[in-house]
């Protein structure tokens, strides 16, 4: 059995699209935090995408764990043109495109983005590498919400448009087991 235990970054207090924009976490709340690291499980190994909130959030929880290099593919969705932009401003300029790009996630991308699809294809690959070097282990990964996303659905067997409808709070974590066949869900969303 591998153990993934995927991590939401911390807080960005942003209210616009936030995917490859380089933006901190707030990492304030240091009784959360250590609630999440007691949560984890100790001798797990830690990774975390190689954007700035993610990568702060795991040098938080990296006392006693075993680090991995950072991933880029471990990215929140490029949002491309949309990136930086309030959901109103997307809705205004693309009104058909932004509509389907969440409630017919696929093949549909932002201009100079990606999709569903390119997505999910980019976290399953680096996850896949991940149950081939490390078979058995317990692999905390701290990403972003549509990276988690796209695992939830693998594990639950949802549709994309299923899977964006679950919540998947900062700090949260959410456990996912590969038996070496198939995937389970364990806790999703959860918060210490």
């Amino acid at each position: 059995m591998t153990r993934f235990w995927w991590v939401r970054h911390g807080p960005t207090h942003q209210r616009a699209f936030t995917g490859w924009r380089d933006v901190p976490a707030d990492l304030s709340d240091h009784d959360r935090i250590a609630r999440l690291h007691a949560y984890l499980p100790q001798g797990a190994l830690l990774i975390s995408s190689d954007l700035t909130r993610a990568k702060a959030t795991a040098a938080a929880l990296g006392t006693g764990r075993d680090t991995l290099p950072e991933s880029p593919a471990l990215r929140e969705f490029n949002f491309g043109d949309w990136d930086g932009k309030t959901f109103a401003e997307v809705a205004a300029s693309h009104p058909e495109q932004s509509r389907a790009y969440w409630e017919q996630p696929g093949v549909i991308a932002p201009p100079n983005g990606e999709s569903w699809n390119a997505l999910a294809e980019r976290v399953t690959g680096q996850v896949q590498s991940l149950l081939v070097t490390h078979k058995g282990c317990d692999i905390i990964a701290v990403a972003h919400i549509g990276v988690i996303l796209t695992q939830v659905r693998l594990a639950l067997n949802i549709s994309p448009y299923q899977a964006l409808s679950h919540h998947i709070e900062p700090l949260s974590v959410s456990q996912l087991t590969h038996d070496g066949t198939h995937w389970q869900a364990g806790v999703i969303n959860h918060c210490p």
